[in-house]
């Protein structure tokens, strides 16, 4: 028995542009342009904030995306995006991705109070530190530095926005002389409301739990398993501690992939005839992306090699997300399918993010218990198609978490950081 925790949960969408497997676009609601319309991403925001809905997420990828593994090659800048659809909705959080390799301190400090200012309160970034060699040469490199490099640049790209906040109420110039960045100056944008905008943190490695255990307002985590969502919860909220904070003040909100239907029967109809109707190839090579392999050689009647499992020689130079990686070997050893076998198990369980696949009644059962067994704060919901996947969030699955006190019937605050201060307490780190 699990204990029952008081409070609500939390509540985002992460909104992968057109939804998260590539025969999204096919969706009779969309066009191929819907991505670019502001139309479309007006009705994505009030449809969220109908639901009170915490927050929408968008990732920003300087780079056009490689179609065999990226149902969404190509993307809007999010920060743009999201303030006009926080100018057709009140309370809803806004999240957007921006990357610490690519980007100045100043600039994005700078850039996220003013984000911060016309949303009113509702802006948050999520800090990334990017992978791969195309968007590095966008921005006139060859690749991306070693993991660790990346890391250490983040950590102190990080503190030095958080002092050129700090000076934005103090005012205070910052003079800051490190490994990376040399600053001496302040910014000239006020704060909103004496509040720095929310710090999300999205990756999977040690020095990214360690990044999110320091600084994170929240965590957006890869669990595929709840034992595993329990051990990293407790992981990173016990550093937390031992950085001197509260363990409420960072809340664990991994991503979950959804397809709904009335019946079970029909979600999986749904969810298969999606897949059907994408490339035959995608999951293949989005397995190799994430494992770092060429998952198009494996024997698809046999288990996974174990040189396949093994952890890479060079964490360092390893081009996928470690925390995906790590939450899909840990699925593959549990189960010990043949390749074909766990293929198709993703198609319902997930990749790098767990999966779920169900009716409105069984995905609110999904969130009850992976909160109350302490696994979670919430969870950033990835709709199949965007459009009408979110609608039955917010129309069937709230309702139902309402009826059962896990959630809010209308909004309590009016910022994002609010929000998350309003959600339940943190479960017992035992």
């Amino acid at each position: 028995m699990t204990e029952r925790r008081s409070g609500h949960v939390i509540l985002g969408i992460n909104a992968l542009v057109l939804g998260y497997l590539p025969a999204s676009w096919q969706s009779p609601e969309l066009t191929p342009g819907s991505f670019v319309d502001p139309a479309y991403w007006e009705n994505i925001g009030r449809t969220a904030e109908r639901g009170t809905l915490d927050a929408v997420f968008l990732a920003d990828i300087p780079a056009l995306g490689d179609p065999a593994h990226d149902a969404n090659p190509a993307h809007m800048e999010p920060t743009v995006n999201w303030s006009y659809v926080a100018g057709v909705t009140d309370r809803l959080g806004v999240v957007a991705t921006a990357s610490t390799t690519f980007n100045d301190p100043f600039d994005l400090a700078e850039r996220w109070l003013s984000f911060d200012h016309v949303t009113r309160g509702r802006a948050a970034w999520n800090i990334v530190t990017s992978r791969g060699a195309a968007p590095a040469r966008n921005f006139g490199f060859g690749d991306v530095p070693p993991r660790d490099d990346r890391y250490d640049r983040a950590a102190e790209f990080v503190d030095v926005v958080r002092a050129l906040w700090d000076s934005a109420v103090t005012g205070d110039r910052v003079h800051h002389r490190g490994e990376y960045f040399e600053i001496d100056g302040r910014l000239s944008v006020p704060p909103f409301a004496d509040s720095a905008p929310v710090l999300f943190q999205a990756g999977g490695s040690a020095k990214g739990r360690e990044l999110a255990a320091r600084v994170a307002d929240g965590v957006f985590a890869a669990e595929l398993t709840r034992d595993q969502a329990v051990e990293h919860y407790r992981q990173v909220k016990r550093r937390a501690v031992e950085h001197g904070r509260s363990p409420d003040s960072v809340k664990i909100v991994p991503g979950l992939l959804t397809t709904i239907g009335s019946t079970e029967e029909e979600a999986r109809r749904r969810n298969d005839d999606l897949h059907d109707r994408g490339p035959a190839s995608y999951s293949i090579e989005w397995l190799s992306q994430s494992m770092g392999i060429d998952a198009g050689k494996l024997d698809l009647d046999a288990p996974f090699p174990e040189e396949v499992l093994a952890a890479p020689d060079d964490l360092q130079t390893f081009t996928g997300s470690v925390g995906f990686r790590e939450s899909i070997v840990a699925q593959i050893r549990r189960t010990n399918p043949t390749v074909r076998e766990y293929l198709k198990q993703t198609r319902y369980t997930g990749s790098g993010h767990a999966g779920f696949v169900g009716t409105p009644e069984q995905l609110a059962d999904r969130i009850e218990d992976w909160f109350h067994a302490g696994a979670v704060d919430g969870f950033n919901l990835q709709p199949d198609v965007l459009v009408d996947g979110l609608q039955v969030i917010v129309d069937e699955v709230v309702p139902i978490l309402r009826k059962r006190g896990l959630y809010r019937h209308e909004y309590e605050t009016d910022t994002l950081r609010g929000h998350f201060e309003a959600a339940a307490a943190s479960a017992p780190l035992w």
